[in-house]
C-alpha cells in the first residue's frame, strides 16, 4: 500500500471511530413498531444519542398504508416525551372503556428498585395526545390497572 493510500485509510478509520453514531451505542437503542386496528402504525424510539436510563422518547403515528412497505411512509403526528428509565414495551389496551385501544409505553427505572413507569396516550383519527403517567410501580406490576385508576382520578 502506498504512503498516500495508507494515510487516506488511516484518516477514514479515524473519522469512523470518532463518529458517535458508529460507536455501537445506537445498536442498543430501543425502537418498536405496532399496528393499530385502524391500520395506522405507531413507532416508539428512545432519543438519539441519549443515555439508556434517562432522556426522551418519540412516539410517531403513520397513516394506514396499503402495503407493509409503506407502513411508515405517511407521517400523521408525533410527540416527544421525557423519560426516566429504559424503554421496555409498546402495547395497546383499552383504558377508558370506549373499545378503542390507548397506547401504553413502559420504562424500567435504572435504580436499585427496578421500578416500572408507564405512560398512556390516546390516538384520535390522525393525532396523538398524552393522557397520563404512573411511576413507582412494582417491577412485576401490570401497568394497565394503574393507568385506568389514574385516568379515573383525573
Amino acid at each position: 500500500m502506498s504512503a498516500v493510500a495508507c494515510r487516506v485509510a488511516c484518516l477514514l478509520a479515524a473519522c469512523v471511530l470518532a463518529n458517535p453514531a458508529s460507536a455501537g451505542d445506537e445498536a442498543t437503542r430501543f425502537v418498536a413498531r405496532e399496528r393499530l386496528p385502524s391500520g395506522a402504525t405507531l413507532v416508539l424510539a428512545e432519543g438519539d444519542f441519549e443515555a439508556r436510563s434517562l432522556g426522551s422518547f418519540s412516539l410517531r403515528l403513520y397513516a394506514a398504508a396499503e402495503t407493509p412497505a409503506d407502513a411508515t411512509t405517511f407521517f400523521s403526528d408525533g410527540l416527544v416525551h421525557a423519560r426516566d428509565g429504559s424503554l421496555e414495551k409498546l402495547l395497546l389496551a383499552d383504558l377508558d372503556g370506549d373499545a378503542a385501544p390507548e397506547v401504553i409505553v413502559t420504562a424500567r427505572s435504572a435504580g436499585s428498585g427496578n421500578y416500572l413507569v408507564a405512560y398512556a396516550f390516546a390516538v384520535s383519527k390522525d393525532k396523538l395526545r398524552a393522557l397520563t403517567a404512573v411511576e413507582g410501580l412494582a417491577p412485576d406490576a401490570n401497568p394497565v390497572p394503574a393507568l385506568r385508576a389514574a385516568l379515573e382520578g383525573r
